[in-house]
């Protein structure tokens, strides 16, 4: 994602403290904070360009091409650009209903936006799991280096939703490729594979229902002091099938009251959410990430450990509506695990969601690899900012002021 973020210069480096292996910092800089400032990058780039403009992926390009004789009455795509395909099709074929699964909010409303003829045929889903109606075709591009459970998943989910002779398309940027091939070998043997330049597109024709549907969900736990936690992961979702090491660190490092309310930022899988509302008494937990399966499985994490009082939003820039209200300004805690891409980006969206949640004297945790650039930013916009290093990890604390 792109993403215009105003440049700040940190604060002169702080003394550490002996004790612990904790650095202490002092105050807040009087940096303004103006929120309108931190997404503005991400907009324009969607206001200013068209779907046309656009760099259009090999296996898009594929799969886009793989569609010219369609003759049916719907079709299911998935993309890895920003929709040109579904696009495409949707405006050679204005009677055929068009459905586009994305399972990231940003994406699905940068694809909203560049979809300038807002085509009254296309559906763009941005949902843990595709419509349960049939298909007359189902289109999944896919890139190299993919994560490849999730592809799986999806794949097997495709084919099942297409009605009997229904077309399957798949394209990969890989012009070697044979993984793929032999994945879709699984679902039936009628393939025909036709080499590009610039990759491999897959056909065949829907003759059978599946012999065999695999559930990619997992179940493990983990430990928390004396009660073991239950935690639900999905394909697509990060750290899928383990607890990540950095979570584990900002678990043993959070600090819960009796009755907190607390904002679980970039949720996840909700293994910190989910050990924050069995930490203590009466701790209502807000979970909010930008992947729809994200929040099914924190939701189902939370069905399995009997929490009550756990709520999710689904939101790419840090929206703090839940169940039709407002909750910012009402958390005691916020926590998070921001992602090391994006030149900080995502995590500057972490840290701004935050501190608007956070009451005044409210706190933060974060975990992260980089401390550097976290230690000088949280100055920016929280007091009392301390680091600790744990488990290779460095957890930065920081309070709310009492300004606005």
């Amino acid at each position: 994602m792109v993403l215009a973020v105003r440049a700040v210069s940190a604060n002169p480096a702080p003394a550490a403290s002996e004790e612990s292996g904790l650095i202490e910092f002092s105050a807040l800089s009087d940096y303004d904070v103006d929120e309108s400032t931190i997404l503005r990058g991400r907009r324009r780039s969607v206001e200013e360009r068209s779907i046309e403009e656009i760099k259009l992926p090999a296996s898009e390009r594929l799969a886009m091409n793989a569609t010219a004789n369609f003759d049916g009455e719907s079709a299911l795509f998935c993309t890895v650009g920003r929709g040109q395909a579904a696009i495409d099709l949707a405006r050679r074929h204005p009677d055929a209903r068009v459905v586009l699964q994305i399972f990231d909010q940003f994406r699905a409303t940068e694809t909203q936006e560049f979809d300038e003829a807002q085509l009254p045929n296309l559906e763009i889903r941005c949902t843990a799991d595709f419509p349960e109606t049939e298909f007359d075709l189902f289109v999944l591009p896919l890139t190299r280096g993919g994560e490849a459970e999730l592809a799986r998943d999806l794949l097997q989910f495709g084919y099942q939703q297409l009605k009997k002779g229904g077309q399957f398309v798949a394209a990969v940027d890989n012009p070697k490729d044979t993984w793929l091939m032999h994945e879709i070998e699984k679902l039936a043997k009628n393939i025909t594979r036709t080499p590009k330049r610039h990759g491999v597109l897959y056909r065949l024709q829907k003759q059978s229902p599946l012999k065999r549907f695999r559930d990619f969900r997992c179940e493990f736990g983990f430990r928390d002091g004396d009660r073991v936690i239950k935690v639900i992961s999905r394909p697509g979702v990060f750290s899928h099938r383990r607890l990540d090491l950095g979570a584990r660190a900002l678990i043993e490092s959070m600090e819960i009251p009796n009755g907190a309310r607390v904002l679980d930022v970039g949720c996840g899988s909700g293994a910190v959410g989910l050990a924050a509302a069995l930490r203590a008494s009466d701790v209502r937990v807000y979970a909010v990430d930008s992947n729809p399966r994200a929040l099914d499985s924190a939701k189902q994490g939370a069905t399995l450990n009997g929490i009550s009082g756990f709520h999710t939003a689904l939101s790419a820039e840090g929206d703090l509506v839940f169940d039709g209200l407002d909750e910012s300004g009402t958390f005691d805690v916020a926590v998070g695990n921001p992602p090391y891409y994006s030149h900080y980006q995502i995590a500057e969206i972490f840290l701004q969601t935050a501190r608007k949640a956070l009451r005044p004297g409210g706190r933060t945790w974060m975990v992260t690899k980089h401390p550097e650039w976290m230690v000088a930013r949280m100055q920016q916009l929280f007091l009392s900012v301390e680091s600790r290093e744990v488990r290779g990890y460095h957890i930065v604390s920081g309070v709310r002021s009492e300004r606005t």
